[in-house]
Order: C-alpha cells, then structure tokens, then sequence
C-alpha cells in the first residue's frame, strides 16, 4: 500500500476522474445522432469520440472549444449526417453541466483538510470555470491546457503544475482515470500516480485511447483514496 502521508499536494486530473465526462459526452452526443436518425451504440460513441480527441489534441495546439467542433465534425463525416453548428459544439456548450462523481465533492473536502489540491486538466479556461463551481472546493492551483499551449499526455503540462506548486516530486502524488493522458507521463517524469479506474467492469476503453501503465495504486473512486489517507 502506498504510504499516503509523506505527500503534501495532490495534483487531479478532471474530467473522467473528478468529472463524469462520458456521461456528459453520451448527454450531448445522442440527441444530435437522434435528429439524423443515426444508430450508434454508446461504446462506439465514446471510443469514436477518445480517438478524435487524441487526433486534434496531438500537433499545433488547438483551443479545446476548437478540439470539440473538429472531434464532433469528423464525427458526421464518419457517420454519414450533416451537422448543424450548433450541434458540432454540442460538446463544448454542454462541459458546464457535467456533473461530478457522486463521491468527488466529499472526497475532495476531506483530502484538502490534510493536502494542497491542483487541477491538471485538458481544457479551456472559461470550460473549466463552469466545472469549478460544481466542485466546490478551493484549489490551490489550476494548470489548463490554455495556459500552457499543450494538451496532455505532454509533460509540458506536468512540468508547469510542477513549477507552480514548487515542491519537491516525491511531495506530489497525481491522480487521474486516463493512463494514457495521466499515468503514462507521470510515471516518465518520477512521479507516483494512483489509478482512479472509473470503468472497471465496463467493455472496451471508453472515451480515453486505450493503454497500458504501471501506477503505484489502483483504486476505483476519489472515497476510497480519501479513506486511504485517513481523512
């Protein structure tokens, strides 16, 4: 078991860890597909959707309001309807209603009684805001992908939460959903990592390409890591 106490700050990922985002995607996606009368299964919209967003995330950076109109253009193309604008930033419009994990509020409250906690996520700034008031917790830092010009699995992204927090990396623990945006990297650069793995029992990879990392805990929600930490 990871020995919990001789971290001071927790770095999250959001969206799929703190944030119920294929819940969010599904709600914004099937009605469009609804309209035009397409028949898409949810595995094959979530998957559909971690393969496109990986596409436009990777090369220039693109703002993430951007990323989302490509994903959901590419998309109509793939299946074959024409897509309103409105409907291709179906996605971005509808990021402040996704609603956090039943667990991730409380958990949260409890972790910050006992560490510094910052938000290491791929998304816009103005995004994220509407997601911050659903959180309710105070962060100390919150590093975006605007901020730094680069969308995760970049360790751009890693060593600029890093600079801000300004304490050593055996201080920091991450904790994300996604071994390919997350854990993958942040095993790379030295630091420990525990696997918030939200779709275990679930069929395929869902809404984050598929891969293979070795964090130093798996756990299956923010309660149990809080329990883990005594809090």
């Amino acid at each position: 078991m990871l020995d919990l106490s001789r971290f001071e700050v927790l770095t999250f990922d959001c969206y799929g860890t703190l944030i119920d985002w294929e819940s969010g995607i599904l709600r914004a996606v099937k009605p469009v597909l609804a309209r035009h009368e397409i028949d898409a299964d949810e595995r094959t919209i979530l998957e559909t959707y971690a393969e496109l967003e990986a596409k436009f995330e990777d090369g220039d950076y693109l703002k993430y309001t951007m990323v989302l109109r490509l994903v959901m253009t590419e998309m109509s193309l793939r299946l074959g309807f024409d897509a309103t604008l409105a409907e291709l930033d179906c996605l971005s419009r509808s990021i402040g209603d996704w609603e956090p994990f039943p667990d991730t509020v409380g958990a949260l409250r409890r972790l910050a009684k006992k560490y510094k906690l910052v938000v290491v996520s791929n998304v816009d700034d103005a995004l994220f805001a509407g997601t911050k008031k659903k959180l309710d917790v105070t962060f100390d830092h919150v590093v975006t992908a605007e901020q730094v010009r680069a969308y995760k699995p970049s360790r751009r992204v890693f060593e600029e939460a890093l600079e801000r927090i300004g304490r050593p990396r055996d201080r920091v623990l991450h904790v994300a959903q996604s071994v390919y945006h997350d854990i993958i990297p942040a095993r790379a650069m030295g630091l420990e990592a525990v696997w918030i793995n939200r779709r275990a029992g679930k069929t395929g990879s869902g809404a984050t390409l598929f891969a293979t990392g070795a964090p130093v805990l798996e756990l299956p929600d923010l309660e149990s890591l809080a329990r883990a930490a005594g809090v």
